[in-house]
Formats: structure tokens, sequence, C-alpha cells
């Protein structure tokens, strides 16, 4: 395996995938960790602009660390983040910026008309955009966001610059009322609707070479997606984002992506430093230490991704990753996971219980799908 940081030859991919450490958070990054209300003072933006620095400062202890072949990236704003954009370049990050406007309903570009000169100024590797996108949204907001998003994708095409979309699915009141919580609405609907969105945005001319995607619960969920994203007819790949979870459950969604072919990494930011930079404008740490708990969780973030990804060794017991990647279910293997898995609960346990449910209904699914095929 080569330690890189990445200079990028090329887009992302399940050999090269591409770690994103994202700080473009304006708004809300200004509003709960500063108390900016309305317009920023002077003073805010320089202690906005300080923090940025110092989660940078922390990334780049992991220059020079093996990463599996893995990039490091970094997804910084102009507003609050543009020396950090510079010295990610010169570092041999990559680099990715946002155009979207922070903080808006709907997408708009952050500088208007003037959106493609900005991109210009920095020459970033990655153009970035946000957009929440729900299919029982009104049709007008629909109908807006995906005229914005086909400017978009056919301004980068034209300029032949990589962008990535990162697709927010948030659910309806009705939707959130109709599965009780955020969690049982990620497992059970986002994934079909997410599926609708992007058969939606495809079918109307947006492209974007990377889709940057919730996490999400299940193999199955996750295999969904992917599927309407190679259905779409273009090479886009995809990122799992982080999305402010506790460290438990993005090591999940982590576990679920990195096997599927589709998937070359991830774009995590508040659930790496959030917690740390709190404490350090608190008071309650400095610097150094703000950088090593930052670098510490980035480092984690990494390694537990390539930790999924790789085929375990000859003492784990299986072959091959159990995914529906690599589907090979034989009685032994089946055994081996109902063993491993048997008694779990997750006040303590080794296994959560998450994951118990996810392996088990692969178990089941692959099952009922022999039993069909000897039907």
């Amino acid at each position: 395996m080569t330690a890189t940081t990445g200079a990028p030859t090329g887009p992302p991919s399940p050999a090269q995938p591409l770690f994103i450490l994202a700080m473009d958070h304006r708004d809300s990054f200004g509003r709960t960790l500063f108390g900016v209300k309305g317009e920023p003072t002077g003073e805010q933006l320089t202690a906005m602009r300080d923090a940025k620095s110092l989660i940078f400062a922390a990334a780049r202890r992991l220059a020079g660390t093996d990463l599996g072949g893995g990039r490091l990236g970094v997804l910084v704003d102009e507003q609050l983040g543009a020396d950090v954009a510079r010295e990610a370049r010169q570092a041999g990050f990559t680099l990715a910026m946002p155009v979207e406007a922070s903080g808006a309903d709907r997408f708009t570009f952050e500088y208007g008309d003037d959106f493609a000169a900005h991109v210009e100024a920095f020459n970033p590797d990655w153009i970035k955009v946000l957009v929440r996108f729900n299919p029982a949204d009104p049709a007008e907001l629909r109908q807006a966001q995906t005229q914005t998003l086909r400017q978009l994708s056919d301004w980068a095409a034209a300029s032949r610059r990589h962008w990535l979309l990162e697709l927010l699915v948030p659910p309806t009141r009705e939707q959130l009322t109709a599965h009780d919580d955020q969690a049982l609405y990620d497992e059970r609907q986002r994934p079909e609707l997410t599926v609708e969105v992007i058969t939606s945005l495809t079918g109307s001319g947006v492209h974007p070479r990377i889709w940057t995607l919730e996490g999400y619960e299940t193999t199955a969920g996750a295999q969904l997606v992917l599927d309407a994203v190679r259905d779409s007819g273009s090479a886009a790949s995809c990122i799992v984002l982080g999305r402010n979870a506790p460290q438990r459950q993005v090591d999940h969604w982590l576990d679920v992506a990195a096997p599927l072919q589709g998937f070359v990494g991830f774009a995590i930011g508040r659930s790496i430093w959030d917690e740390p930079i709190a404490d350090h404008l608190a008071g309650r740490a400095d610097a150094d230490t703000t950088q090593a708990r930052i670098a510490e969780r980035y480092g984690h973030f990494i390694h537990r991704y390539l930790q999924a990804d790789v085929t375990p060794g000859e003492d784990a017991g299986l072959e091959q990753p159990f995914t529906f990647t690599h589907p090979r279910l034989t009685p032994d293997r089946e055994a081996a996971i109902r063993k491993a898995v048997a008694g779990a609960d997750p006040r303590g346990s080794r296994v959560p219980a998450w994951m118990v449910q996810s392996l088990l209904a692969e178990v089941d699914a692959l099952r009922a799908d022999e039993s069909d095929d000897s039907a």
C-alpha cells in the first residue's frame, strides 16, 4: 500500500478512495459555535477563520501516513477558509469548494452569476453543491432546484470540471410521522426516496461525477441507491456523509458503504471537529490538544473505512466480506455468522444490535434467494 496525501491523478476509485475532511459550513458554523446572529462582526469572522485553520492544521498531521492507497481531501469555503484552500492545494490535499449559498432552503449560487469566476480564482479539484430534495416537495421547488442544478451541470461539463452533489433527503412531517422517528425513516424509506431523486435529476440532465450521500442502515438500502446511480448511464461514484452523527453511527455507515464497489470514500465534518472546537472555544483545551483530538477522529474514520473495505484474513472464518457484493453463502459461513452475533445487544456488546439485524437480514435474504433458485 502506498502512503500518499494525494495530489489527484483522476477521480477517486475503490482502489484510491477519497477521505474528505469537510469544513465548508458557514451559517451553522457561526450560529452554533460563535453565537453569530445576522451578519458576523469582524471579530467573529477572524475567530471563525482561525478555527478553520486549526482544523486544517489537524488534518495535516495525517499527511505521510499510510492511507491504503487513498487520498486526503478538504472541503472548505471561500468566505471563512480562503487561506485553508490555498494551503490545502500547496500541501497536496484534494481540494473541494462549495458553490451554494449557505443556510438557504433551496439551492442558489453563493455568488450569483459570478460563481464561475470564484471557482476559477481558486481552481479546486472539485466543486460541490448541497441540495435538500424530497420527491414530496412542492413541484415549484423541485423544478427550480432541478433547473439550477442543470445549469451547474452544463457549466461543469463545458468547463471540464469535476463536481459532486451532496444530496440530503430530509423527511417531510408526514413521512417522519409515518415512521415514528428519523432512524426508522432512514432505514425504511430514505433509500427508495433517494432513488427517486437520483432518477429524476439524472433524467433532467443533472450529472455529478460524485454523489455525496447520507449513510445507509443496511447493505440492501445502499445497494438500491448504487443501482440507481449505475442505471443513470453515467460513470458517477458515491461517497458517504457523516451528517454530524455520533462516532458509532458513522462507523456503521462506513462499514456498510466501504465494501460496495460504487463507494469511493467519505466526506465527514462536524462528527470529527465539532466537539473539539467547542471545547477549544470554551477554554477547555489548548490548540495542540484540539489538533490532536481532531486528527485522531479523522484518522479513526479513515482506518475504519479501510478496515471495512478489505478482505478478512483466514482467521476470520470468511474468505470474502459478507455483503451482497460477495453473496456466496454456505452453511459453514451462515453458522459462523449466527454464532458471532448470538445474544448480541447494544449494551457493551462487541456486536451492536443494529449490526446483528443487518447481518441476519442479509443471511435470510440470501438463503431465500437460494431457495428460489432451486425451486
